[in-house]
């Protein structure tokens, strides 16, 4: 039997989820004729429309209304393509903020069950704080200082390090490339680079997992500026510098500040402004060289021209070697997309009787209990 709906609500499920008429016919099975035929017409049948639904990621209820809803980012949405902002977030970054903020609520309730205190440095920071005393205030508490830096071998163990750094200052830091566990559907590095769910119990950072780990390192660092500032939003960092928005342009002064300080930087380059200069100062910050790139910038060592050319090659070789979220252990990987901190806590709460399994196996994105004791195992939490 076939069903009328309105055409606008078919081709606003297909834009949204970003596919022309033949790429939407690919996934459908059906001729690129007929998926005009049904934009035109409206009618196709309840088990085209629910296939159209799955494939576009669009709760089928929405396909009956009269003209498409006014879908938001429950949080700031601070991406922009140029000048200009970025009107529609996919299914994608929807579903996964709105997973990362049922995570979140959870993670609160847990803590406020614990008697734990609000944290003082949250919303702590105004954005016109000077950039060298920002970077300070959030040092002192993540602790990204040269002892930490001493530790790790090169900028992607430095990388590791300060995640865990973040996380030990009871900051959320979950880092994915796909939308829960389905491989299927990666997430765009084009659409958002990561975001920030500030809150004064329980902060959370998500990165990209899609993007390169070189990229990754200057968004962890912008993301927790945002935490400071007490603002949530979601952030797509290009090039590291954002002309057109004061708070960006504040998060991503102090991110850079924090990984390279230019004090240090000033100190430390007359010792290898040489030959292959970068590479040293790579290595002496633990960072990557798009971050070297941008500190050379700040402190007048290169021109605009010079760190635009350099930071494009940079991007391209970085890009070929972005991260990957699948592969390798199951529970070692999840662990990595939820991050240590709410994983545990979730698993003992689960293990304990104090969380239903029901709501531990939506949190987890998991479906047996089985999984769940065997990540215990992998964590060390006993059941």
């Amino acid at each position: 039997m076939k069903t009328e709906f309105q055409p606008q609500l078919l081709r606003w499920a297909r834009e949204r989820a970003g596919f022309n008429i033949p790429e939407l016919g690919q996934k459908l099975g059906a001729a690129p004729e007929k998926v005009t035929a049904w934009e035109e017409t409206g009618i196709l049948t309840l088990s085209q429309a629910e296939k159209l639904a799955h494939v576009t990621h669009t709760p089928l209820g929405y396909l009956f209304l009269q003209e498409p809803p006014n879908e938001a980012l429950p949080v700031s949405d601070f991406r922009t393509v140029g000048t200009q902002r970025i009107e529609r977030p996919s299914p994608d970054l929807l579903e996964l903020v709105e997973d990362c903020l049922r995570r979140q609520d959870w993670y609160r309730d847990y803590l406020i069950a614990n008697a734990e205190d609000p944290l003082p440095f949250v919303a702590s920071l105004e954005a016109t704080a000077r950039v060298s005393d920002a970077a300070e205030r959030i040092r002192a508490v993540v602790h990204w200082d040269p002892a930490l830096r001493a530790q790790a071998r090169n900028w992607e163990e430095a990388l590791t390090k300060q995640i865990a750094a973040v996380e030990q200052a009871r900051i959320m830091v979950m880092r994915s490339g796909i939308v829960g566990n389905n491989t299927h559907r990666p997430l765009s590095v084009g659409e958002f680079r990561g975001f920030a769910l500030s809150d004064s119990l329980a902060p959370l950072v998500f990165l990209n997992g899609k993007d390169s780990r070189a990229a990754q390192m200057f968004t962890l660092a912008h993301e927790i500026v945002h935490i400071w500032l007490g603002v949530s939003g979601v952030s797509n960092l290009r090039q590291t510098y954002a002309p057109n928005d004061t708070m960006e342009r504040f998060c991503n002064a102090v991110a850079a500040e924090l990984l390279v300080p230019l004090a240090e930087l000033r100190t430390v380059w007359p010792q290898v402004e040489q030959k292959n200069a970068g590479v040293r100062l790579t290595r002496h910050f633990k960072v990557s060289s798009l971050v070297i790139l941008r500190r050379l910038r700040d402190a007048n060592l290169i021109s605009e021209a010079e760190f635009n050319a350099r930071y494009s090659d940079e991007l391209v070789q970085f890009s070929n070697a972005a991260a990957t979220s699948g592969g390798g252990d199951f529970y070692k990987t999840l662990r990595a997309r939820l991050g240590s901190r709410f994983t545990s806590a979730l698993v003992e709460s689960t293990l304990e009787g104090r969380t239903l399994y029901r709501d531990a196996f939506q949190l987890l994105g998991v479906s047996n209990a089985e999984t769940v004791r065997k990540l215990g195992e992998a964590l060390g939490v006993a059941a």
